[in-house]
């Protein structure tokens, strides 16, 4: 169906040109899912824009033949290519949110694609609208859809993308990324649709993922990418299964197992590359400032009956809006120095009940302690108790976590200077580039943006931001689910080295459960708001209690081939 030949993109800025693909060759037949995979900046996305015709202003093609069954993709008119876009060639995109209008209706927007390709009466591009929303699995397609994008939830706003993508009945989908905001049992659900549309549809599918568990549950073929080059391509199982590659190899090592708990991860490297070496010297110093202020490891953290109530819905236009529980009388312990892990789906209340202990959420009900003495919730926490230094969060994008306009000093030494560690400038700015070589960074990043590092190299100067207000307790809310495979190996292999070193008490919050059994100690499910199941961590993953526990494992996208006769 789709011929792809020796395709090289270049990318020209001011100071000269980059290869971003270089002579990368894959096919994808009907019915047939091919797994593209590799690290940030592997190409990944960029054959999928240059496939669709989409690449930006400054991407060229400089060689290769792209064919779609006759056609030859190269030659397409501007014109051509727009016709072709949608109707023959779709494309699903990882965020949902923004790939759907705000001020538009599900049917404005389903109408407004089916009729641009077809020609059929309002009438007629309704009832098939209605017919994709009832195929994709949205109840009461009828009247649901009527509702904007807000009024649906992630995953049900990502099935609305699948069903634009099929409105036109198109030959190849590309999806860019379709799970990574998704929680498991969403995942797990949108992955069965992609499964089940290219079985019953005769569709074609790239999967573009940095996921290796969700390629291996779902793809046919995979083509593994590194620096817009080819590594290795082949059958999944076989790829994945009984790599060849050196990088292949490396890669499936830093793939988190959820049948084990591992020390480290090993990380991928390439021969001839270099990393930035930290200063040991200054990582040491840091250390020591950590643990004079520290101490001997992190305090007890202990909930009781925490419940929080949103504002719900309207159910009329003078109705008082129906409050919505987001937490339910919620009380779980987490030891001194040890990592608590918080599982379950979008909704159940993880992040909620993180930000509670933060301050950064108003409970109803409930009592706080760090180590026995009484945590004030938000509107009675006031801005100097000590609690605001001692509990400090790591959010799941470090983007907008971080001040887009402070260079990484600025943001390194306002916790010093903000809670009154250390009086002198001097002092401050060699602290932070003390920190900076403890998390992995080299002394000149003090000088750049958030905007010029890497997601990894962001999240690293997030930990240490939060390391320098000398914390007790770690909240991590996701911090690794946006990053791909071998960067998220970084991040974790820094977390698990920093609580060795200091013993932080750590509540670590995911929804990959095998990320959570690499990490923790023990482990909390909440599911809509209620407390599931706790209890220590590999016990946990031997065998969970409940039901919904067992659910969650058994959805968890895990690369479970038989391993070869040796």
């Amino acid at each position: 169906m789709l011929t792809v030949e020796n395709l090289s993109v270049r990318f020209r800025d001011r100071f000269g040109a980059t290869m971003a693909v270089e002579n990368v060759s894959l096919d994808v037949r009907p019915a047939e899912i091919h797994g593209l995979v590799g690290e940030s900046g592997a190409g990944k996305s960029t054959i999928g824009a240059a496939i669709m015709g989409l690449l930006p202003a400054a991407g060229e093609i400089t060689a290769g033949q792209m064919t779609l069954g006759e056609t030859n993709l190269r030659t397409l008119s501007p014109a051509a290519a727009h016709r072709m876009r949608g109707k023959r060639i779709s494309m699903i995109f990882q965020d949902p949110q923004t790939s759907l209008n705000p001020l538009m209706t599900i049917e404005e927007q389903l109408i407004e694609t089916i009729m641009a390709h077809e020609r059929l009466s309002s009438d007629e591009a309704r009832s098939r609208a209605v017919g994709l929303l009832e195929e994709i699995g949205i109840a009461n397609a009828t009247s649901r859809i009527k509702a904007y994008p807000h009024q649906f939830s992630g995953g049900m706003r990502q099935r609305v993308v699948i069903a634009l993508a099929l409105c036109t009945n198109p030959e190849l989908i590309i999806a860019d990324e379709p799970t990574t905001a998704l929680d498991v049992a969403v995942q797990a659900q949108v992955l069965e649709m992609i499964q089940k549309l290219a079985r019953t549809r005769d569709v074609g599918f790239i999967l573009i993922t940095h996921d290796i568990g969700v390629i291996a549950q779902v793809s046919d073929r995979v083509t593994v990418l590194r620096g817009g080059r080819v590594m290795e391509q082949g059958p999944t199982q076989r790829v994945l299964g009984q790599p060849e590659h050196p990088y292949t190899q490396a890669l499936m090592a830093a793939v988190p197992p959820l049948d084990r708990k591992l020390e480290r991860f090993r990380l991928p490297k390439v021969a001839g590359e270099t990393a930035d070496v930290a200063d040991t010297a200054q990582a040491k110093e840091a250390e020591e400032w950590l643990l004079s202020g520290i101490g001997g490891g992190g305090p007890q953290l202990d909930v009781k009956n925490i419940t929080v109530h949103f504002e719900g819905e309207r159910k009329g236009f003078f109705a008082p809006r129906e409050p919505f529980v987001a937490l339910d009388a919620v009380s779980l312990s987490v030891k001194p120095g040890s990592v608590m892990g918080l599982v379950g789906e979008s909704g159940s209340g993880k992040s909620t009940l993180a930000k509670v202990i933060a301050a950064l959420a108003q409970p109803a009900e409930g009592e706080m302690w760090l180590d026995g003495v009484p945590l004030a919730p938000m509107r009675s926490r006031p801005r100097g108790d000590a609690s605001r230094r001692l509990i400090q969060m790591v959010f799941q994008d470090p983007f907008s976590s971080l001040n887009s306009r402070h260079r990484v000093i600025d943001v390194l030494t306002e916790p010093l200077w903000l809670f009154g560690l250390e009086k002198d400038q001097r002092r401050r700015e060699r602290l932070a580039k003390a920190m900076l070589a403890l998390v992995g960074l080299p002394a000149q990043s003090l000088d750049r943006y958030p905007h010029q590092f890497s997601g990894g190299q962001r999240q690293r100067i997030a930990v240490a931001r939060a390391l320098l207000s000398r914390p007790g307790l770690l909240i991590c809310d996701e911090p690794t689910s946006a990053l791909d495979v071998s960067i998220q190996a970084q991040v974790l292999n820094l977390l698990k080295d920093l609580q060795t070193r200091f013993g932080l008490t750590t509540l670590f919050i995911s929804h990959n459960l095998a990320v959570v059994r690499q990490m923790s100690n023990d482990i909390a499910v909440l599911k809509d708001g209620k407390l599931v199941e706790t209890g220590p961590s590999e016990a946990f993953y031997d065998g969970p209690e409940a039901e919904y526990s067992r659910d969650l494992l058994a959805q968890t996208p895990a690369i479970r081939f038989d391993k070869p006769s040796t």
